[in-house]
């Protein structure tokens, strides 16, 4: 298939025994997991199964994470193909699984989950969705659009993100500073070390308004882009 970051017509196979990514773009250089799974709904779902803990959140914290492929099929068939770009990877999305038992093969191995279902709407870029593929054009503006979210700061990323995906959880176009201040428990449990979470949410949406996401409407009111 093409390349969804640059449009390149084609990706290239990596070798089997490659141990980051499966394929990549020659022209733009770009790194792409697969991760695929036999399903006879439409469902994508909310999480997929990863290989070692501890190796993936190395890679997320050293931001050497491949983009990831999500693709779900029956009967040999594409059903969803779905690009989370690297950009949209927090450790906290990554699920520690419990260790493999004393009689297994790999006893005491940790394996982890990764919750697609935690990351916003704008890193979730279909490709082929329900069965019917996506105009080539309008998942490279996608992927583009998202770039504006991309940070080399973890902390900052995190959370630019959690708030964003509660702004998607909200279920109007326009919504209001209370109705964000409704997620600051939530908040707070994930970033604990931050004691101003209001003055964090109002500092993140000040963010998202700069990068295109919201605008504001009047004071305290806002509208998704």
């Amino acid at each position: 298939m093409y390349c969804p970051v640059c449009g390149a017509k084609i990706l290239s196979h990596y070798s089997a025994n490659k141990p980051v990514a499966d394929f990549f773009c020659d022209d733009c250089r770009s790194d792409f997991e697969l991760k695929s799974r036999e399903s006879k709904t439409a469902h994508i779902g909310r999480t997929i199964a990863d290989g070692a803990y501890r190796t993936m959140i190395e890679r997320i914290t050293s931001l050497r994470n491949p983009n990831l492929f999500v693709m779900t099929y029956s009967n040999w068939a594409v059903n969803n193909l779905m690009l989370i770009p690297n950009h949209f990877f927090t450790p906290s999305i990554i699920e520690k699984r419990p260790p493999l038992k004393d009689k297994a093969k790999r006893a005491g191995w940790v394996g982890c989950n990764i919750g697609i279902g935690e990351i916003p709407d704008s890193g979730r870029i279909f490709i082929v969705k329900n069965s019917i593929q996506e105009d080539k054009s309008k998942v490279i503006e996608l992927y583009q659009r998202s770039l504006s979210l991309k940070t080399e700061r973890l902390d900052r990323r995190g959370w630019l993100l959690d708030v964003l995906k509660c702004i998607d959880r909200i279920p109007t176009n326009s919504f209001t500073l209370n109705q964000i201040y409704a997620f600051a428990d939530e908040l707070q449990a994930k970033h604990p070390g931050n004691n101003f979470i209001k003055d964090k949410i109002r500092q993140q949406l000040q963010l998202l308004r700069d990068k295109g996401f919201i605008e504001f409407t009047a004071r305290g009111e806002y509208r998704k882009i």
